[in-house]
């Protein structure tokens, strides 16, 4: 058993703090941006950063779904952190300003993969495919941002 990393990064036209505030507000922008592979979402505490409490369904295939129940902490006004507390999936998001205005966000998920071949495909395939969704939901993010001016 080894740990997969998966990694995005996305330049979001748009200021590093309308940014920020649209990855932190899951009852709002987050929600509203989420691809496909999301469902059954849900705020359970919270909505804004730090100690929100936010579930949903992730299907990563279609025969790979699994369900997450996420906290939120915020180490800084840079970063926010969710830690699935169904699995060992933690992912990080760091915003940070690039260029005329705009925000470049990183994101990195780890878990603890499975072992053998199977553990092998996953380190292989589960990243590019994280990957996309991850761009995708940052290019929603962008397109939601305008409206929360």
């Amino acid at each position: 058993m080894g740990q997969v990393v998966a990694t995005a990064e996305h330049v979001v036209h748009a200021p590093v703090d309308r940014v920020r505030a649209g990855l932190a507000d899951y009852s709002g922008v987050r929600s509203r941006a989420l691809p496909e592979q999301f469902s059954d979402y849900r705020v359970e505490a919270g909505g804004q950063g730090a100690g929100t409490r936010v579930g949903w369904r992730f299907a990563a295939t279609s025969k790979r779904v699994r369900e997450q129940l996420v906290e939120v902490s915020q180490p800084d006004a840079d970063t926010l952190v969710e830690r699935d507390t169904r699995s060992s999936m933690v992912t990080t998001w760091t915003v940070h300003p690039a260029d005329a205005g705009s925000t470049t966000v990183r994101v990195r998920t780890t878990w603890d993969g499975a072992g053998g071949i199977g553990g092998f495909f996953e380190r292989t395939f589960a990243p590019a495919g994280l990957r996309r969704v991850y761009v995708d939901l940052l290019g929603r993010l962008e397109r939601e941002l305008p409206a929360t001016a």
